[in-house]
């Protein structure tokens, strides 16, 4: 059998739940403050992926202006009754501190690529929801419950209660049922039966390096259900030098032909510091039933290689990516938080249109439009048009991951109206979220003309280039940490930063006119590195 390299999707793509339908294999993964909500992949062999559809995709399913850095969207349950798709997830308000404001949703649709129903609220008790579908044609609601008084944990167990799907809503009792092991943090359930156990597989020790997959069983959907021989199936924790690392967050699939696999988050660490640059992304692991217990294949601990029943075409990774916009925004880009999107951009006459709004970083109303970063080292670029009147007015070229940790190269003002190049950044500024000072000097540039802007990152180096029409590109500042880009360093406690790195465009009108900065193209080009023994 053909043999890949994790992660199957590379770059941020957290929090997998996978499902198969006929030869049809989906996994559906969070996107947090990303708007569409919820990144839905297509597979016919485990091997090639590619992303399908982003199904939350209008306000009255998903409006997340407001929702603080890594909220929004987390751990979507994608699963099938046999006749419609039902997807369940959490909008997160608040996470930080001691409440939890979570609230879960249910959409259904009978073709995945869309269009999806309206949501369904069930219940805002905890996060992590899941649906499963019993044999007996009943429905049932799992997710963890948060207890804001710590008494003995806020990681307070999964909670379990039928779900009515003609009514739309919980009935009967509830119950905890399951409250993890001394790993602490129990979290992302998902429920299924096999040779009339009940299986509850869990995610537990946090997101970071301690995080795992945890196993249960009983006989009956109630408990009490009993941890696996192992407790943890899958984990990285005791192995801080695997490729694979913080790996937990699981679901199963089996193949046509009985094979069983786990899908997984997983992250993978570069420099001293071991930081996460890519994110949490989503690798495999082979898996089988022994004593009806699941155990992943050379596992606790995850393989890097794995046998699938499919070839990768390795080509597309490697790729150049020269994106245009004729008629519509390229399926590779998301936006921050806000589902009007005429409010911050519009695609016509081949060109990408930003509409100034708020600052970079705003938790409301930004034009900011980018992709993941999915290699290691790649360059970008960008042409942009762009007639600022003063210093509050700028747009450009950004190397994201929120509002505390970025780097952004801008066409900008002085207060006299002379056009001038200017980077911006904020590097671990938290909690104050300040712009790093002094600033390189700016570089003053004709007020009329297109300027084409680029940025090369190699492995932690970031370095920002531009060029004026005809000229040849020439760099701009200093040599900046990439790798602050990242989980641990985005600004949060322990835990609490979920998302990766992302490279776009965009543009702000702190004087609050709307000022549009117009983008020819965008181009992502993946290169080769030292640090290429970590890629796909």
């Amino acid at each position: 059998m053909p043999q890949i390299r994790n992660p199957i999707l590379p770059g941020f793509n957290a929090d997998p739940s996978v499902l198969r339908v006929g030869d049809d294999y989906y996994i559906a993964t969070s996107t947090f403050e990303w708007y569409p909500g919820v990144q839905i992949h297509h597979s016919k062999d485990l091997a090639n992926w590619e992303l399908l559809t982003r199904p939350l995709n209008r306000k009255a399913q998903l409006d997340m202006r407001g929702d603080p850095d890594s909220c929004g969207v987390w751990a979507p349950c994608l699963t099938h009754d046999g006749e419609k798709f039902w997807l369940v997830y959490t909008d997160v308000k608040r996470k930080d501190g001691s409440f939890k404001d979570t609230h879960n949703y249910i959409v259904t649709a009978t073709d995945i690529a869309g269009e999806w129903s309206d949501p369904v609220h069930v219940n805002s008790s905890g996060f992590d929801p899941s649906l499963f579908h019993d044999d007996d044609g009943k429905k049932w609601f799992v997710n963890m419950l948060w207890d804001h008084r710590s008494r003995p944990r806020s990681f307070a167990g999964i909670r379990l209660q039928e779900y009515d799907h003609k009514a739309g809503k919980l009935v009967g009792p509830r119950k905890t049922v399951f409250f993890g092991t001394d790993l602490d943090l129990v979290e992302g359930p998902h429920l299924y039966k096999r040779n009339g156990y009940y299986y509850l597989l869990t995610a537990e020790g946090g997101t970071a390096y301690e995080h795992a997959c945890t196993l249960a069983r009983s006989r009956d959907i109630w408990g009490p259900y009993e941890t696996h021989p192992k407790q943890h199936i899958l984990t990285s924790k005791d192995h801080p030098f695997a490729a694979l690392q913080r790996a937990g967050h699981g679901d199963i699939v089996d193949t046509p032909d009985g094979k069983t696999y786990l899908v997984h988050l997983t992250g993978r660490p570069t420099t001293q510091s071991r930081r996460c640059v890519l994110g949490r992304e989503c690798g495999l692991q082979e898996a089988y039933w022994e004593d009806d217990w699941l155990y992943v294949k050379n596992g606790p601990v995850p393989s890097l290689h794995i046998e699938v029943p499919g070839t990768r075409d390795e080509s597309k990774y490697w790729a150049e990516l020269r994106y245009t916009f004729d008629k519509q925004l390229p399926k590779d880009f998301q936006w921050l938080r806000t589902p009007e999107t005429d409010r911050i951009f519009s695609v016509a006459d081949s060109r990408l249109t930003l509409f100034g709004r708020e600052s970079i970083g705003s938790w409301f109303e930004q034009a900011l439009v980018a992709r993941r970063q999915t290699h290691f080292s790649y360059d970008a670029e960008t042409v942009v048009d762009f007639s600022p009147e003063d210093e509050r007015q700028f747009a450009g070229l950004t190397a994201y991951y929120c509002r505390y940790n970025f780097f952004y190269l801008t066409i900008t003002a002085d207060a006299e109206g002379q056009r001038e190049l200017l980077i911006m950044s904020s590097e671990a500024s938290y909690p104050e979220g300040k712009l790093e000072k002094p600033f390189v000097e700016p570089v003053r540039i004709p007020n009329e003309g297109k300027v084409k802007l680029a940025l090369s990152i190699r492995g932690p180096d970031l370095q920002f280039s531009y060029a004026l029409d005809g000229k040849e590109l020439e760099k701009f500042g200093p040599v900046f940490d990439a790798s602050l880009l990242c989980d641990e360093c985005g600004g949060h406690q322990a835990h609490g930063s979920f998302t990766g790195a992302f490279v776009g465009m965009a543009c702000s009108d702190l004087n609050g006119t709307a000022l549009p900065a117009k983008f020819d193209h965008f181009v992502y080009r993946p290169e080769h590195s030292p640090l290429d023994r970590y890629e796909i």
